[in-house]
């Protein structure tokens, strides 16, 4: 898809430090098909709509702070029962994870080794969420500390979400915002 006949849209990203499972979270979890009957509805309003953004915007917001308390449940309302997610090239290099993960389980393992190497006190803080329609680009930074060294670092990083009938099919990992936008076509 060309650049020119996307519609994007860029705004500021924050997201809470403490958060808990919110009531439409637990419907969610409680009643997926209607969870997903709302992300299809939302998912066919195009990025400049205003329901469409603060639909995502929301829901993106309450992913990131499932995954920041490593409610892996609640994280996983926003993803297709068939999602892949494809680790950052460094960390396939490394030997230390596979070049993909596919549904539920394979999430929970990828997790686990991040959790294994980082800690579970790691966290993603957002800085920008990009709306591409089809892809929505999350730029972010990752505080961490090393778990066997205890090495602090703060890292960029992003991801590419490739939506399907509103919700994630498909996640790419980068650790440089400047590469992710450039998968895009978003070069700066």
């Amino acid at each position: 898809m060309s650049r020119d006949n996307v519609e994007i849209v860029r705004k500021p990203f924050r997201v809470r430090e403490r958060s808990s499972r919110t009531l439409d979270q637990r419907l969610s979890l409680r009643f997926p098909r209607l969870a997903a009957a709302y992300a299809r509805m939302i998912a066919k309003r195009p990025p400049r709509s205003r329901l469409r953004q603060a639909a995502t915007w929301r829901a993106v917001r309450l992913a990131v702070e499932a995954y920041n308390r490593r409610d892996l449940d609640a994280y996983q309302i926003a993803c297709h029962p068939d999602f892949e997610i494809f680790p950052a090239r460094v960390w396939i290099e490394s030997g230390l994870v596979e070049p993909c993960y596919r549904g539920p389980e394979g999430f929970r393992e990828y997790v686990a080794i991040w959790d294994e190497v980082w800690g579970t006190d790691s966290f993603i803080r957002p800085v920008e969420l990009i709306d591409m329609g089809e892809r929505i680009v999350m730029l972010t930074q990752a505080p961490m500390r090393a778990r066997a060294s205890g090495v602090p670092l703060t890292e960029e990083f992003a991801s590419v979400s490739t939506l399907k009938d509103g919700t994630v099919i498909r996640q790419e990992e980068y650790w440089d915002h400047a590469e992710a936008l450039e998968a895009v076509g978003l070069s700066e």
